[in-house]
């Protein structure tokens, strides 16, 4: 079902039925839309995502997976892979405290070798030149021919 929807989104253009059909990214209320040509994704706000009620502040995993999931999508979109990508490593910088606001990323891709494709993703709330956070992802991804013996994996 994933497949289906990620060769219609590609086709589309249109990633919200696949955003809606990974349970976490729609809890969390994650939404992209392309941009200028890049796909920009969005964490809108709500009380529940706070990590810090003092400051108040997002939680880092909130934004660990905003990043992730951008990444993700962006692998998605301007890769000619048609299958789940495998997080190998996620690495993240957390820059400043996120504000209880909503939150945008984007993501590139730094390098797209056979089988591993590096990711690099940024997170800003107001101003898209103070990112709040940054992420390096290393995914694993097999060739659609692969398919058959590629382990099962989720997003």
């Amino acid at each position: 079902m994933i497949l289906d929807l990620l060769r219609q989104a590609k086709a589309s253009g249109d990633f919200r039925p696949l955003m809606d059909a990974i349970p976490y990214a729609k809890w969390l209320g994650i939404t992209a839309v392309e941009q200028d040509g890049a796909l920009v994704g969005k964490l809108t706000f709500r009380e529940d995502l706070i990590g810090n009620p003092v400051i108040p502040a997002l939680h880092g995993g909130t934004l660990g997976a905003l990043l992730e999931s951008t990444a993700v999508f962006e692998l998605f979109r301007a890769s000619e892979t048609v299958t789940l990508p495998k997080t190998i490593t996620l690495t993240i910088d957390y820059l400043r405290s996120a504000k209880a606001v909503d939150t945008f990323s984007i993501a590139r891709i730094t390098r797209h070798g056979r089988r591993v494709v590096t990711v690099h993703a940024e997170a800003w709330q107001e101003d898209r030149n103070k990112p709040v956070a940054t992420a390096n992802i290393h995914f694993m991804v097999y060739a659609e021919t692969e398919m058959g013996s590629a382990p099962a994996s989720s997003v």
